[in-house]
């Protein structure tokens, strides 16, 4: 394994949500849009996520084949979340359960393609033993994306329900806010219009 420190770190990449809001007819799902460069919304999230950690379990929803096969050649475990419809926090749950022997968590978006590797790796290092519980980058003054959790919200996560994530825990907890120059962690593909 890579990565050092981090390296019992597994990255959580949640790909399985709906992306109404990109298409509401459903005709497009926005994770598997190209980008400018032409690589899918999804490739570009996960390369960058499997640049950073030595393992990352991708979640998927059961009618995303396509896409999971696409994950499983990028390096990426696929977890298929029978439960995706119900909110985020089932993904994750499904994400967490099958990696739950590691030491954190970096759980990051499938639509978030510009996270830079480097923020993702210092999140890792951050929460890796003996490092903070969670993880979060801060740009310009705004927290986003990634998170990074040590093992010791493992209950936690394992006991999330319904659309918010992990909110509930970066809300109740202290949050140990590393300062990155990469706006990436404010940038997500919601809209059609994001993809420039």
């Amino acid at each position: 394994m890579s990565g050092g420190a981090a390296s019992g770190v597994v990255g959580i990449l949640l790909a399985a949500g709906s992306g109404s809001r990109f298409d509401p007819s459903g005709a497009r799902y926005k994770l598997l849009q190209a980008l400018p460069g032409g690589e899918a919304v999804v490739a570009a999230s996960a390369r960058a996520l499997l640049a950073a950690l030595a393992r990352v379990v991708a979640v998927v929803r059961a009618q995303d084949s396509a896409m999971a096969g696409l994950l499983r050649e990028l390096g990426c475990e696929v977890v298929v979340c029978e439960r995706a419809g119900e909110g985020m926090a089932a993904s994750l749950v499904c994400g967490v359960r099958h990696a739950q022997d590691a030491d954190g968590w970096l759980i990051a978006l499938a639509d978030m393609p510009y996270v830079q590797p480097a923020t993702m790796a210092a999140l890792a290092r951050a929460v890796a033993p003996d490092g903070a519980a969670i993880a979060a980058p801060v740009h310009g003054g705004r927290r986003g994306n990634p998170v990074a959790f040590g093992r010791a919200h493992l209950p936690a996560l394992l006991a999330l329900e319904g659309d918010q994530g992990a909110r509930s825990i970066l809300k109740n907890n202290p949050v140990n806010e590393l300062a990155v120059d990469d706006p990436g962690i404010l940038q997500d593909i919601d809209t059609p219009s994001d993809i420039t």
